[in-house]
Parts: structure tokens; C-alpha cells; sequence
């Protein structure tokens, strides 16, 4: 068969948008210099009506968050719920790209899939409100995952990610929180 006659194909994947890897670099060195830096992060929410809210973070446009018909909302964006979900696995994403750029992977797919399981039958404090467990009891991620490295270094980047992310570990330890009437 001559070489005209024979037709290959090969998938090249492009690697994602990198993240500066001197800029992770600063960020590293300013945090060991100074490890006990807390910062405080403000958003505001307003609501809308019904149950439409509009939270604002520093000056960008409003993060809309509603409910499903199912739970009388207009269905126009997430509820505070899936949000939640949404939160994680930006989080974890984040993780797990600056940790790849850190360690020379280069990633050509970062995808996370996310489900958590949550009991709505208090409905707001107004529905069933027998003892029960109140927010998610099991949440489950699925990382897709491809890049220049061997699968054991891509769970190991996986699994440090997700120790170290802050919401992950918002979720998974008790955090004092103070609501109250202005």
C-alpha cells in the first residue's frame, strides 16, 4: 500500500488556557511568608421577590439564584442548593489546575460532574419538620481528567486538590456561623 493510499488519524488535545505559574509561585511564597492571613469576603443578596435573589461579589454583575417550579421559583438560575454544588466544583477545578501547572502537568480536560443528596421535605422550616438531617448528606464528584501524566499522578493530583480546597473542607468540617437580625 503506498504511503499516499494510507490515511491516519491522531487526536491532538489542546491544552487548557494555562494559569501563570510564576504568578502561583507569589502567591505560594506570600502565603508561607505570612500563613496566619485571614481574609474576610463580603457579598451582598437581595431579593428580588418570590424567591429570585441577586447576590453581588465585589463589582461584578449580580450571581442570580432562584428555585425550580417544583419549589414555586421562575426556574431562571440555580437554586442556593445546586449553587452550593456549583461552588464546590469550581473550587476543586481551580485546585486541581494550579496544582497540575505546579507539578509541569499540562491538562487537556478538566471536567468535574457533581450530585449531592438532600432531603427538601422541611421545605424552609415550614414543611415536615420531624428530626432530620438539614442540608446534603452525601455529595459525589466525578473528576474527567486528561493530561501529559500517568493516571496514579492525575488521582494524586485529585486527592491533594481536594484536601486542600477551602469549600470542600467548608462542607466537610463545622464552621461557626452567626445569622442575625440587623
Amino acid at each position: 500500500m503506498a504511503m499516499a493510499e494510507m490515511t491516519m488519524t491522531t487526536q491532538v488535545k489542546s491544552p487548557l488556557r494555562p494559569v501563570s505559574k510564576e504568578g502561583l509561585e507569589k502567591l505560594a511564597t506570600n502565603a508561607q511568608a505570612n500563613p496566619d492571613v485571614v481574609k474576610s469576603l463580603k457579598v451582598k443578596t437581595v431579593c428580588e421577590g418570590q424567591f429570585r435573589n441577586l447576590t453581588y461579589v465585589r463589582d461584578l454583575p449580580a450571581h442570580v439564584i432562584d428555585e425550580p417550579p417544583s419549589l414555586l421559583g421562575q426556574d431562571t438560575a440555580p437554586n442556593p442548593s445546586e449553587a452550593v454544588l456549583a461552588c464546590l466544583g469550581s473550587c476543586l477545578s481551580v485546585g486541581i489546575h494550579a496544582n497540575a501547572v505546579m507539578r509541569g502537568i499540562t491538562l487537556s480536560k478538566l471536567e468535574l460532574e457533581l450530585e449531592g443528596d438532600i432531603n427538601i421535605t422541611g421545605v424552609w422550616g415550614i414543611g415536615d419538620l420531624s428530626e432530620k438531617r438539614l442540608g446534603f448528606t452525601d455529595i459525589r464528584v466525578k473528576v474527567d481528567l486528561e493530561g501529559d501524566a500517568t493516571r496514579e499522578e492525575l488521582e494524586e493530583l485529585v486527592a491533594h486538590s481536594n484536601y486542600w480546597s477551602p469549600v470542600a473542607n467548608t462542607l466537610r468540617l463545622p464552621v461557626n456561623m452567626e445569622v442575625s437580625l440587623v
